[in-house]
């Protein structure tokens, strides 16, 4: 009697635990499930400037090589991106840049500190169409605590972004132009072009073949010393650690042109948390609704 209680006590506990994992893998399946539709959605998203989506991402990119021989020299840019809607229809998107580096002295060893940091705002619509487009000042603030990337100036200047989503492609341009409106200049004076053309196809999983090389002049010093011209490739993907997603990327970039004193070669990688906006989520549900009503409409005589 005892040892067909045991047993029966033995059978149902494996029969219970049998169950519970099959319940955790089913779960689990559906976890991945969600998971991977969420990081479809997030791809393209994740790859516009000026997306109606909070992120925070952090870029560290170390150059070498050229006018730094073996030294290395790091920026670390932390660059929150908030959305804030005007109406329904319009966003400005806020865009902050706080550069930390780390730059290699003649005498070995390296300066650390801040660079200046500056403050991007761009006007958009809230709703990507075929061609997305922003524009907006760019505003450059005298924080730098580092002496060797200390400008001492204030700087103004428009932005503008223009992009195209066709099928698995992520096709745009960023642009500005910074000049000195104030301060007292430790050198140069202010004046700077940037442009950073990227081009992103879109694979299964997530994954994504890019490149986003960051063209540089500055128009103030010595002809033959201005433009920075890299060219390079890279990958990223979109990921989830526990719930958060996550866009992970890693480029390499050759600098064709750089000033004589400027590293040639550049390794970028970059982690950006993503917290799509409640207003996005919402666009997103109605699109197959939308879709299907179009549809529908074609369809009558």
């Amino acid at each position: 009697m005892q040892r067909a209680f045991v047993l029966a006590i033995g059978s149902a506990l494996i029969i219970a635990s049998t169950g519970v994992a099959r319940a955790q893998g089913a779960a689990d399946t559906a976890k991945k499930v969600r998971h991977a539709k969420a990081e479809a959605s997030l791809a393209k998203a994740a790859q516009n400037p000026v997306a109606n989506m909070v992120s925070l991402p952090l870029q560290w990119n170390f150059t070498t090589g050229g006018g730094l021989d073996s030294s290395t020299a790091l920026v670390l840019n932390v660059q929150p991106v908030i959305p804030l809607p005007i109406g329904e229809r319009w966003l400005i998107v806020s865009r902050t840049v706080v550069p930390f580096v780390s730059i290699p002295l003649p005498t070995g060893g390296q300066s650390g500190g801040i660079a200046d940091i500056q403050e991007q705002a761009y006007f958009t619509k809230a709703k990507p169409g075929k061609i997305t487009w922003a524009v907006g000042p760019i505003l450059s603030f005298p924080t730098a605590t580092n002496r060797l990337a200390r400008t001492g100036q204030w700087g103004l200047g428009p932005g503008v972004v223009a992009l195209t989503m066709p099928g698995p492609w992520v096709i745009g341009v960023l642009a500005n132009n910074i000049w000195r409106i104030g301060g007292e200049a430790h050198g140069e004076a202010l004046n700077t072009f940037t442009m950073q053309p990227f081009i992103n196809f879109n694979l299964p999983r997530a994954w994504a073949i890019s490149t986003a090389p960051l063209i540089t002049s500055n128009w103030s010093a010595p002809e033959g010393e201005r433009w920075t011209v890299p060219i390079g490739v890279g990958v990223s993907k979109i990921t989830h650690i526990v719930e958060q997603p996550l866009n992970l990327g890693l480029q390499y970039y050759h600098d064709v042109e750089h000033p004589r004193r400027a590293g040639a070669n550049e390794v970028r990688f970059f982690v950006a948390a993503l917290w799509p906006t409640t207003a996005a989520e919402a666009a997103k549900k109605k699109e197959p609704q939308v879709a299907a009503k179009k549809k529908n409409e074609r369809r009558k005589p």
